[in-house]
């Protein structure tokens, strides 16, 4: 019965944990690390095709990125998950698959003119397309006999349509211990979607620390009142507002609020003002939200639907699908909000938009999520007076603003209040998924407020726990500068060629029994096979 932590170990994305009980190896999220990236991470210690299965805690890149890289490895099991994050799970997979395609075929175009060797994507849309056909949705609140001996049960944690926490009740040889993953612990009062659900029992917890070391505030947020004054403010001025936002959540929870600002007539300085949807992720995730109202919606938004009211949508809203959409916004002079992913700014549309606005004084970039250490994003609301975009340098001259509070991560006192819902005494807290210092900092402050003892792992680090015993506090190995973040790292093409003969030996061993025939039609294709590569 042991515990393994791969990704997001004193970082705060690429979450990747590895469970090893009742003969069986289950991975907890298989995240792509995004932005800068620390440490190295420890290579899985068995081959993908010897998972057993997927446990996946929400749909965002950062948890589930890599899950089509173990496809291309040799991964065959099931990935399970809710029905709603299975669903986001369907368009955000793909749109990563893109992503590196698209990479690659850049990356290639310059490496053949220079005579370099060809860049290798991590993963290409097949591979996407055979991981969501492995997607196993279920229930929230449904417990699942997962495997003998081994029981999960899935949990709305109040961060994304569909997140969870991961309940797992284990009975190996007589020992019974049961862990709880937090996932990502979502914000309280957000709209759209539920707060997170508490849970009363545990022997372990490994929960995140995004926030493990700030408040958003002491009151709960006026998100309506502060963003029709920035709304005001700038049309006034005759500029536009810009918004980098993350496709999913954070879009849709942003038309929910302008829905509500139009509806109430509350921008008066320019009250048909038309809102730009710059992402056709964006636009995808947003009908898989309509899809998923029934069990993931709130009180409010659920009424809002009962009164047949489509809660994001609303006259002036705007959907740019092609690139040529996306360049006709910044031909239209007239005042506007622009809402384009990435949410950091690293990537994306975003930062066409960024070129166009950046330098115009009437204009507004807003911020409404975090914005990880070394972004662009973090640049800018750190005060940067230039920033570079394609090779040009732009002056900062819009008014960067920070809708404060708007978070889908609960604060630390968000995070201490889901953990104090343990009626149980906890053995150990594994505190994962925040940047270096902080996780030894929220684990400090767990132990002092909870009187149980709490670590932050590196990468590799292991607990026996049938036991309780910290086996590696895991390896602290600092990045190489210029190294490409990938979570696990990806293997080189003899590591894979040498995962695919350990599969093979485990396909010969399940075919033992077969007919005499068939076992020598094998063997000399086998044969054949290495008498081709036996230079």
């Amino acid at each position: 019965m042991k515990l393994t932590f791969i990704g997001a170990a004193h970082e705060v994305t690429g979450s990747c944990h590895l469970l090893e009980a009742c003969n069986k190896t289950i991975l907890i999220d298989c995240g792509m690390e995004q932005g800068p990236d620390l440490y190295e991470n420890q290579e899985l210690p068995i081959v993908p095709s010897e998972i057993d299965c997927v446990l996946l805690t929400h749909a965002h890149i950062d948890h589930s990125g890599l899950i089509p890289m173990l496809c291309k490895q040799g991964f065959r099991g099931q990935i399970v998950t809710t029905f709603a994050t299975s669903d986001l799970c369907d368009i955000m997979l793909r749109d990563s698959a893109h992503i590196q395609e698209f990479e690659a075929e850049w990356r290639n175009r310059k490496a053949r003119r220079a005579g370099e060797a060809l860049y290798e994507p991590l993963y290409e849309m097949q591979d996407a397309l055979d991981a969501i056909e492995l997607l196993a949705p279920c229930d929230y609140d449904q417990k699942i006999e997962l495997y003998d001996g081994i029981s999960v049960r899935f949990t709305d944690i109040g961060h994304l349509l569909g997140s969870a926490c991961i309940e797992i009740w284990i009975n190996e040889d007589g020992v019974e211990k049961k862990i709880v993953f937090s996932g990502d612990v979502g914000n309280t009062n957000q709209p759209i979607i539920k707060d997170p659900i508490q849970i009363k029992e545990a022997d372990y917890v490994v929960i995140e620390s995004t926030y493990g070391n700030r408040l958003h505030g002491e009151e709960t947020p006026d998100y309506v009142g502060e963003f029709t004054r920035i709304l005001n403010e700038t049309f006034a001025r005759g500029g536009n507002v810009v918004i980098p936002s993350f496709a999913v959540g954070r879009t849709q929870e942003l038309l929910y609020f302008i829905r509500e600002i139009k509806e109430k007539k509350l921008v008066e300085t320019y009250p048909n003002f038309e809102v730009y949807v710059d992402s056709p992720l964006a636009i995808e995730a947003t009908n898989v939200f309509t899809k998923n109202t029934k069990g993931c919606f709130d009180e409010e938004a659920m009424k809002l639907v009962e009164e047949g009211i489509n809660p994001l949508v609303f006259p002036g809203l705007k959907l740019s699908t092609t690139s040529d959409d996306s360049k006709a916004i910044n031909f239209d002079e007239r005042p506007k909000v622009i809402i384009s992913a990435s949410g950091m700014c690293e990537a994306g549309r975003i930062r066409h938009h960024l070129k166009h606005n950046l330098w115009r004084p009437e204009c507004t970039i807003l911020f409404v999520g975090y914005q990880a250490i070394g972004t662009l994003g973090r640049k800018l609301i750190e005060g940067a007076p230039l920033v570079k975009l394609f090779g040009e340098e732009i002056e900062v001259s819009a008014h960067i603003e920070t809708l404060k509070g708007i978070s889908g991560h609960a604060d630390m006192n968000g995070l201490l209040n889901w953990l104090s819902g343990f009626e149980t005494k906890l053995q150990h807290v594994f505190v994962v998924h925040g940047e270096d210092t902080v996780t030894d900092e929220f684990a400090n402050t767990v132990t002092e407020r909870f009187g149980c003892p709490a670590f932050a792992p590196y990468s590799g680090g292991s607990v026996d726990l049938a036991e309780n015993v910290i086996l590696s506090e895991g390896v602290k190995v600092r990045k190489k500068a210029g190294d490409k973040p990938t979570a696990i790292r990806a293997m080189t093409v003899f590591n894979r060629v040498v995962m695919a003969g350990k599969y093979l030996m485990k396909v010969i061993m399940k075919n033992e029994g077969l007919s005499n025939k068939d076992l020598a039609k094998f063997e000399t294709q086998i044969q054949n096979l290495a008498d081709k590569w036996d230079r």
